[in-house]
């Protein structure tokens, strides 16, 4: 093939431009993205050749080596892994799928520093070679292709990019960094070797350096000895030395491994700056074999919610890399966790339609989910301080026992942060994981009417609980505002009874499948007929009876106005300073949940809910007898609808009753 020219993808242009212009102050990750491209080339090259030998042609031993030339101001990367086809580099290099560029944009919050985190998580870090180099060759051959059959592919990071078909003898491929001016420090020894070491020194593979050596200067004048020696200078041997460990981390034993290198090891593997929250290593024997590392982060991914993106950890077998993201080892629920899982069972050519259906896989599925539910149980369990009160509303370390170790004390928080970044996510195994349903439901965390923050789980609920309540009561809103000031909430309040505030999305899909905890029965306050049992008096449920039978001719007045809106109204008793409120039975979907489904496209039944009014609200007295009840009818009832997050179905028709009534 002659020399093409190729204008990037739109998005590759807008990409490249912010790489050479806003990450100046990251430089450094080029190395690391460009070295763990090289790692995965290999890791592709002994996936493949499994079960095609040849592919090794004749360089069995798979490595990256780094090189570079101060006169020629080039640094070069280069591996002898699966290598590229000319049309693999064109559409590798040149355009990249919408998960890749289009969702690195838009996540993009003009902080250098997470800007450049984001590289790596979506797969763009080839790009970061433009931070240092104003242009970049790469020279590749495809493994098992012809000697002739090599490609170049060369550019300056602008608009466009050459390809061109060259001979090339090894197996692999070479990235060549032409180094910026203010760039050339990366063509030095020590500094390579420093990056390799902070960033990819766990990396299985060996990464090689030529060796360099003082020389002395020459003579200034070879005939007068004394006349001195011209400055001397660090010369390359032609051997070559392996930098970093270059071996699996997870093989080694844990006495062996400090924490800084257990948290180096998850920044090289997630692509993430911060260190992890917690991790958890651990050799499992018994009918299924395998070693896990798996790791906690400390937040939550970018592309977290993305349903395009696989989640999973690493498969390997018998420490032969096979695949990335294998989802089959992981619940969704959990597809958070980072890390490493290395089978001593599982055959070599196992694919992703094989671990759908393995015996081993679903032990080790089940092993490495029980293993996170602990950890998780673990920071759950050190959150608060061991002395601190029943109606505490916030984690704290005050009063903590002298007893705890110094790893506990550091405990102490740490579920709360978590939670903060992936509670909304691990509700999802309630309803995916019935055999940990009881575990989860332990782990989950909630805002209160005592407590704004994330912290009430239902058994600290359940603790403080008045004496004769036999249900733990929620409420769920769109958000934290609305649940508080929820009209449903009045008589609880006045009565002093904690009730839950749920927001998230997910909960009214969660609760689904939770209907009690450790005995005693979830009731939403938004559900149902009102009845707080023994914690209302005979006086008060005797004065609610007479003011049901005192006002029936208006309830079978607003029932008929309001007949296409509420499934029933009636008088309630859970109200004090609002005159009506909106609620449905108590095997019906919520107002909320109707709503959301709608938003997201999908179908919902028609929801009617039913309309409680407050009998002593000067509002609802004045119905009775009014030349407006008609008007004064659907008003309660569309207040009540806003008052609960939602909207009139005509709102035009609603501003002109209130419009009317106040002339």
């Amino acid at each position: 093939m002659s020399k093409q020219t190729h204008a990037f993808q739109a998005e590759v242009a807008q990409l490249l431009h912010l790489v050479t212009h806003s990450l100046y102050s990251n430089q450094e990750i080029f190395l690391r993205e460009l070295i763990s491209n090289a790692s995965d080339a290999c890791d592709k090259l002994r996936f493949e050749a499994l079960n095609h030998n040849a592919l090794y042609e004749d360089a069995p031993d798979l490595q990256v080596r780094l090189s570079f030339d101060k006169s020629a101001k080039t640094l070069t990367i280069t591996d002898n892994g699966i290598g590229m086809t000319a049309q693999e580099a064109i559409d590798h290099l040149g355009t990249i799928a919408k998960s890749g560029t289009k969702d690195f944009m838009s996540k993009l919050s003009g902080d250098q520093k997470s800007d450049a985190q984001l590289i790596g998580q979506f797969g763009v870090g080839f790009y970061s070679g433009f931070i240092v180099a104003d242009k970049i060759t790469v020279e590749t051959r495809r493994a098992g292709a012809a000697v002739a059959e090599g490609v170049r592919w060369i550019s300056g990071g602008t608009g466009d990019f050459e390809v061109e078909t060259i001979t090339r003898p090894e197996r692999g491929t070479s990235v060549i960094l032409h180094l910026r001016e203010e760039a050339l420090e990366y063509a030095n020894t020590w500094k390579l070797k420093e990056i390799v070491g902070k960033y990819s020194d766990h990396i299985s593979l060996p990464i090689l350096m030529e060796k360099e050596e003082w020389k002395d200067g020459e003579l200034i004048d070879p005939s007068n000895e004394e006349a001195g020696r011209k400055p001397g200078g660090m010369v390359k041997t032609g051997e070559w030395e392996t930098i970093n460990k270059a071996s699996a981390l997870w093989t080694r034993p844990k006495k062996d491994i400090t924490d800084e290198q257990y948290a180096d090891f998850y920044k090289q593997i997630s692509r993430d700056f911060e260190a992890p929250l917690t991790w958890t290593h651990n050799r499992v024997e018994g009918s299924t074999e395998y070693t896990q590392l798996l790791y906690i982060p400390s937040k939550a991914p970018q592309d977290l919610w993305n349903r395009d993106k696989k989640a999973g950890i690493k498969l390997y077998v018998k420490r032969v890399f096979i695949m990335d993201e294998a989802e089959a080892l992981m619940p969704s629920y959990l597809r958070f966790v980072k890390g490493v899982v290395d089978s001593a069972d599982l055959p070599l050519n196992v694919s992703r339609e094989l671990l759908q259906e393995s015996r081993d896989v679903k032990a080790i599925r089940e092993g490495c989910t029980k293993r996170v539910l602990s950890m998780l149980e673990d920071l759950a369990k050190h959150d608060k301080a061991p002395a601190a009160s029943a109606d505490a509303t916030d984690a704290t370390t005050e009063g903590v026992s002298d007893v705890l170790s110094e790893e506990d004390k550091a405990k102490l928080g740490q579920y709360t942060k978590f939670y903060a970044e992936f509670g909304a996510v691990l509700k999802e195994g309630l309803g995916e994981d019935f055999g940990n349903k009881d575990r989860l439901s332990k782990l989950l965390r909630f805002a209160s009417t005592t407590s704004d923050t994330l912290s009430v789980s239902f058994a600290d609920y359940k603790a403080r609980m008045k004496e004769g309540q036999d249900a733990i009561y929620y409420i769920t809103a769109d958000t934290l505002a609305a649940a508080k000031n929820s009209p449903q909430l009045e008589v609880f309040k006045k009565k002093g009874i904690e009730v839950l505030l749920m927001t998230d999305r997910v909960d009214e899909w969660a609760l689904n499948f939770v209907h009690e905890f450790d005995g005693t029965p979830l009731q939403s306050v938004a559900k149902g007929a009102f009845d707080l049992g023994k914690l209302q008096d005979e006086e008060e449920k005797k004065a609610a009876e007479d003011a049901a039978e005192t006002f029936k001719p208006v309830l079978a007045k607003l029932k008929e106005a309001l007949k296409d809106k509420a499934e029933d109204v009636r008088v309630t008793s859970r109200l004090v300073d609002s005159p009506a409120c909106l609620v449905v039975t108590d095997d019906g979907m919520s107002m909320q949940l109707a709503r959301m489904l709608k938003q997201a496209g999908q179908q919902a039944p028609e929801v009617k809910p039913v309309l409680e009014v407050n009998p002593e609200h000067a509002l609802v007295k004045k119905l009775d007898g009014s030349v407006h009840f008609h008007d004064l009818a659907h008003i309660l009832f569309d207040q009540a609808l806003l008052a609960e997050g939602g909207l009139p179905a005509d709102p035009a028709a609603y501003v002109k009753r209130v419009n009317a009534l106040l002339s």
